[in-house]
């Protein structure tokens, strides 16, 4: 699995740096490069990454009141070059604190606590719903069960998803990390930003297209590596 970073730097250079560090991790993949807080929180509402490189002090936002306006916060690295808001920075639950000029090794010691927090998160969620076979979502005012068995895929739709069962669509308000994140990752997967999948519904893969029922769903460039390693996975035919 690739953990998707976010840079948000108002140097070009200190935004170089990290780039080329994040390219010499293989679990590691730079999903956007921001030079201020505006412009990462924008990327933010349309894009889901797992690792957040945070300068503090950018022009009108800083760093940390970026953090606070966050509902769900990605795990957070902050690289600056003030040693002194260290302990402001760990109040707010960040894995580590970077002070620049980074060497390559603090970078990895950073990135590794980060890994493991990530791990370790998504192992207890994982835990957690595997001993659930149905979930349950909000949708035209009533709280409706849905059997995890029953479900096709999943669309998302800026602050609402749909979800595909054989025989409905249930829309529901919430965003799709969150609803990612309560389905086993044995069963579902995400496939492109605006999908997830149940690999148990999976009928065929054309090019860059997931067959799923009678839909015909895109597969995104960010995510055809971890799926096309499900399908090698299972793929016995030489």
């Amino acid at each position: 699995m690739k953990y998707h970073c976010l840079i948000v730097d108002d140097e070009p250079l200190a935004q170089e740096v990290l780039e080329s560090y994040i390219q010499k991790m293989p679990e590691l993949a730079l999903s956007h490069k921001c030079s201020n807080a505006i412009e990462a929180l924008a990327f933010l509402r349309e894009n889901e990454v797992q690792l957040l490189f945070l300068d503090i002090q950018m022009p009108e936002i800083t760093g940390l009141e970026m953090v606070k306006s966050l509902k769900n916060p990605p795990a957070i690295i902050f690289t600056t070059a003030y040693p002194n808001y260290a302990v402001q920075g760990f109040e707010m639950d960040a894995m580590d604190y970077l002070v620049k000029p980074i060497s390559f090794d603090r970078f990895v010691k950073g990135v590794n606590k980060a890994i493991h927090y990530l791990e370790m998160d998504q192992k207890e969620s994982q835990q957690a719903i595997e001993e659930e076979a149905y979930i349950f979502v909000k949708a035209d005012k009533k709280i409706v069960k849905i059997m995890l068995d029953d479900i096709l895929y999943i669309e998302g739709l800026k602050d609402y998803i749909m979800i595909f069962t054989h025989d409905q669509r249930i829309i529901t308000l919430q965003t799709m990390k969150n609803l990612e994140e309560r389905l086993p990752s044995n069963k579902f997967m995400r496939i492109h930003r605006s999908f997830i999948i149940s690999l148990d519904k999976l009928k065929s893969v054309v090019g860059n297209l997931v067959e799923i029922g009678n839909k015909q769903i895109p597969l995104g460039k960010n995510y055809r590596d971890d799926f096309m390693k499900i399908i090698e996975k299972h793929h016995f035919i030489k």
